[in-house]
C-alpha cells in the first residue's frame, strides 16, 4: 500500500534535537531564553534590511500585536487582501475594527493595486478612511510592492505585510517581509519551516519590537509587584520551540530550493497539457519560495475539472487543496465591503494546490505525474 503524500508536510533537518537538549539542559523552557534571543538574531541576519524580529506563538498573534501597535481600535477600517487564509483577517476583528476586501490582480494573485486605491478613496469619500492595509504574499509569490507601497505612501496608511507563506521570497531583490511597517512571519507545520506552531512579528525598528515583547508577555509594568497598565496577551514563542526554529534557520536554504524544484516539476509535468496553468512569476522582479505550487484549470480545454484531479489524487492517497476561498465570499464575512472585480473568485473556482513538501522525494513525483497522465 502506499504511502499518503500530504500537501506540505513538516521536514526537519536533525540539528532541532542539539537546541531544545541544550534548552532542557539549561532549565529554559519558559517563553524566553538563549534559543527565542537566537532565533530572533537568526531571522533577522536572513531577512536583511536592518529589521528588528520578535518571536512569538503564532503568525495570527504577531498580525493581532501588529494592529494594535499601530493603533487600529473599535469601529476603525483595515483594507485586506480577500483571497488569503482567514488568519489574515481574522484579527481584524481582535481588536473591534472592520476589514474591507480587496480583490487580486492576475499576475501574482495578490491585492491588485488599482481596486486599493479605489477603496481608499471610497473609503475616504464615505467618512471613513482605512486605518492600516494588510497584503498578503500568497503561496510565497511576492505582491507588486513597488505599486502597494506607492500607494501607501500616497494616502498615509500604513502597510502590515503578510509574509506568512513568502519566507525566503524576494521582491527586486529585497526579502518579503521587510517592506511592511510591520510584517509577519509564520512557522505553522505546514510552512516552508516550522517550529511547531509560531511566528515572528519583523519590526523596522526596536521600539516597535520591545512594544511587541511588552504585549506579548502580558504587559507587565516595570514594577516589584504585578502591575498593568494596558491589556496584555500571552504570546511570546517559548524556548522549545524556538530551539526547533534554530535548526530549522540551519536548512532554510535548502527547503527554498527544493520547494522550487517542486516547481520545476510541475512545470515540465503540465507543459503539453493544454488548459493547465501553473502558477509562475511574471518576471524577474519576482522571485518565489513557491511554498505550495499550483495550477489553474480551464475545464472546457483541459476536458477535466479542478475538483476532478482533486478526487483522482485522492484516490492514490495524495493530498490537494482548492485554492483559497476569497474571504468576502465566507459567511462569516459576507456584510463586509469588497472592491474589485472578479478575479479572486474565478481564480478559487478553478485552482489546485499541489503536493509541494521540501520532502517530496522522486517516488513520489512519479505517483502523482501517473495520476496526472492518467486523467490527461
Amino acid at each position: 500500500m502506499n504511502s499518503k503524500i500530504w500537501l506540505s508536510s513538516p521536514h526537519m533537518g536533525g540539528n532541532e534535537l542539539k537546541y531544545i537538549h541544550e534548552a532542557f539542559d539549561q532549565n529554559w523552557v519558559a517563553p524566553l531564553g538563549p534559543n527565542v534571543d537566537g532565533f530572533e538574531k537568526d531571522l533577522a541576519r536572513f531577512l536583511g534590511e536592518n529589521v528588528n524580529v520578535a518571536a512569538l506563538s503564532a503568525g495570527t498573534a504577531a498580525l493581532h500585536l501588529a494592529l494594535i501597535i499601530l493603533g487600529v481600535k473599535q469601529d476603525d477600517e483595515v483594507l485586506c487582501q480577500s483571497f488569503t487564509f482567514s488568519a489574515s483577517a481574522n484579527p481584524i476583528t481582535y481588536v473591534g475594527a472592520k476589514p474591507v476586501f480587496i480583490d487580486s490582480e492576475p499576475d501574482t494573485w495578490n491585492m491588485c493595486p488599482e481596486a486599493l486605491e479605489e477603496a481608499i478613496k471610497d473609503r475616504t469619500a464615505k467618512g471613513k478612511k482605512p486605518k492600516a492595509i494588510i497584503v498578503v504574499h500568497l503561496y510565497g509569490m511576492p505582491a507588486k510592492m513597488d505599486e502597494i507601497m506607492a500607494v501607501s505612501e500616497k494616502y498615509g496608511i500604513p502597510v502590515i505585510e503578510d509574509a506568512a507563506e513568502a519566507l525566503g521570497s524576494a521582491y527586486k531583490g529585497q526579502k518579503c517581509g521587510t517592506f511592511g511597517d510591520l510584517s509577519v512571519l509564520s512557522f505553522n507545520g505546514n510552512k516552508i519551516i516550522t517550529t511547531s506552531g509560531g511566528g515572528a512579528l519583523v519590526c523596522r525598528n526596536l521600539e516597535h519590537k520591545n512594544k511587541a515583547v511588552f504585549l506579548s508577555t502580558q504587559a507587565r509594568d516595570n514594577a516589584p509587584h504585578y502591575q498593568h497598565s494596558e491589556i496584555g496577551y500571552n504570546y511570546r514563542m517559548s524556548n522549545i520551540s524556538a530551539g526547533i526554529g534554530r535548526g530549522q534557520m540551519e536548512v532554510l536554504n535548502d527547503r527554498i530550493a527544493a520547494r522550487r524544484k517542486n516547481h520545476e516539476f510541475y512545470t515540465e509535468l503540465f507543459r503539453n497539457i493544454e488548459g493547465v496553468t501553473v502558477f509562475t512569476e511574471p518576471g524577474a522582479d519576482f522571485y518565489s519560495n513557491h511554498w505550495l505550487s499550483a495550477v489553474i484549470i480551464d475545464p472546457v480545454t483541459a476536458g477535466f475539472t479542478r475538483e476532478d484531479l482533486r478526487l483522482k489524487f485522492l484516490e492514490d492517497d495524495i493530498e490537494s487543496r482548492p485554492l483559497w476561498k476569497p474571504m468576502h465570499l465566507q459567511p462569516v464575512f459576507a456584510d463586509a465591503p469588497y472592491y474589485g472585480k472578479k478575479v479572486a473568485e474565478e481564480l478559487f473556482e478553478n485552482g489546485l494546490c499541489l503536493p509541494s513538501g521540501s520532502n517530496l522525494t522522486d517516488e513520489d513525483r512519479e505517483r502523482i505525474g501517473r495520476v496526472v497522465e492518467s486523467l490527461a
